[in-house]
């Protein structure tokens, strides 16, 4: 088994400084975004939560009346190589908020529950390609 496949994507105060890291115009965010991946197709199933994570802190913070200096979303995971089935994928969450921790907390459970991808990813989306 093939384990971690690990991207970060972060904005505000907490932006990778990395001159590695690509960057990203961001609708919640006037700086953007800065992603650290490799372009494998295990690296962009984990980019793609991430990046929803990361979108809807922001989202869900304005909405709670939240205000987030910086957000950093970590996530991870693995696939088995005899047939490159995800083993499942890990999240951590660093915020740089002057909110109090419960609010912060209430905003992280509210995140797990509305993002999309990993909802979608939960639910085990179809997935198929189309013929013309």
């Amino acid at each position: 088994m093939a384990d971690d496949f690990g991207v970060v994507v972060s904005a505000g105060s907490l932006r990778s400084g990395d001159e590695h890291a690509v960057r990203f115009p961001h609708r919640w965010t006037p700086e953007g975004v800065t992603v650290e991946a490799d372009f494998t197709g295990a690296h962009l199933l984990h980019l793609a939560a991430a990046g929803c994570v990361l979108n809807d802190l922001y989202r869900e913070a304005a909405g709670l009346g939240i205000t987030l200096d910086g957000a950093r979303v970590t996530a991870s995971g693995g696939f088995d190589t005899g047939n490159w089935e995800s083993t499942g994928i890990g999240y951590s969450v660093t915020l740089d908020s002057a909110a109090p921790a419960a609010d912060l907390d209430r905003l992280l459970d509210v995140v797990d529950e509305v993002a999309e991808i990993p909802r979608a990813l939960r639910a085990g989306a179809s997935v198929g390609r189309r013929t013309r």
